[in-house]
């Protein structure tokens, strides 16, 4: 928590709910060059789609539910005013047959209510809040956030998104549908590509459009990679610099883990161990399908976006 003499008028609270982790996210306009200023975070894995992404299973959306009656405790506990409360559903949300049971009950016990938002309109979030985080690019750049139920590609510079898409891909899907052996199998990898390649076609023919050698990931899993592959830190609270030359080697070393043995890395956090390796295989294709020449990750992403946005939207009434 970062403290700071301010009204709780001034405060905002953003609930993403993902397939793989809910995240609480409470922040106040930036100053002094600050996108914004944090004043409290909280995430919690809950993997929703554990059992599978049609029906999520009871055990499931009794561990999201707890973390949101955790979340309300903490929005009444920074005094947030109601109407700068927002929820979004992603994923899993979207898909679920039980998800809309799942809102209602949410509304009914924490007074939470949870907007259920397009692919569309998460990319449009992932890339406010990515390009909120990183310098200013002078090109294009290829922002890609990988989610449990989805992955999002969007195709941006400063001023304005060229192309975005969500594709059903995310690494809940790719671990429950491909890897039934650990260490993975050479065959589960190589089917793992196949799918991939068929599946983001739509992204190579965009890319053919507005081409771009230069990848910003979104968190998540690039959290991970950013801790242990970063090389310049200088701005370590919003985004860090990957050096590529060490992305084969580290990729080939959890590639051959147990999972087992990931829950005993250190570098590894435990809630990541078990899918973290379809993770992986989805970004070395993405390095190589598109040629990328650098690599950049980005500490903010859609929860960020959505803060910014609602931010804006209050200083605009205000004007």
């Amino acid at each position: 928590m970062r403290e700071r003499p301010t009204e709780p008028q001034q405060r905002f609270a953003v609930i993403d709910i993902g397939t793989n982790t809910f995240h609480l996210l409470i922040a106040e306009p930036g100053k002094n060059g600050r996108p914004l200023w944090e004043i409290y975070r909280s995430r919690h894995f809950i993997k929703l789609a554990e059992k599978g992404i049609e029906t999520l299973s009871t055990e499931a959306l009794t561990r999201g539910m707890n973390a949101l009656l955790f979340f309300r405790q903490q929005i009444d506990l920074h005094k947030v005013p109601a109407d700068q409360v927002i929820a979004l559903g992603t994923a899993a949300l979207r898909t679920a047959t039980n998800g809309p049971a799942f809102q209602t009950e949410v509304r009914e016990r924490t007074n939470i209510h949870i907007q259920i938002i397009t692919g569309d309109r998460e990319a449009q979030l992932i890339a406010q809040g990515a390009l909120m985080a990183i310098p200013r690019p002078q090109e294009k750049v290829l922002i890609m956030d990988i989610g449990g139920g989805s992955v999002e590609f969007i195709i941006a510079d400063e001023g304005r998104v060229y192309w975005a898409q969500s594709f059903p891909v995310g690494v809940a899907v790719l671990y429950r549908k491909f890897q039934h052996n650990e260490p993975i199998s050479p065959e589960e990898v190589d089917q793992v590509r196949a799918f991939l390649s068929l599946q983001l076609q739509p992204l190579l023919a965009a890319l053919q459009s507005f081409p771009t050698t230069h990848l910003i990931g979104a968190a998540g899993t690039f959290d991970v990679v950013a801790d242990h592959l970063a090389f310049d830190k200088r701005d370590a609270a919003t985004h860090a610099f990957i050096d590529l030359d060490l992305y084969e080697d580290f990729y080939q070393k959890i590639l051959a883990t147990t999972q087992q043995q990931r829950y005993d890395m250190p570098e590894i956090p435990n809630d990541r161990a078990d899918m973290i390796v379809v993770a992986l295989i989805l970004i070395d294709l993405i390095l190589q399908l598109v040629n990328i020449r650098q690599l950049t990750v980005s500490y903010y992403a859609m929860k960020e976006g959505m803060m910014a946005e609602l931010i804006r939207i209050r200083n605009e009434k205000e004007d």
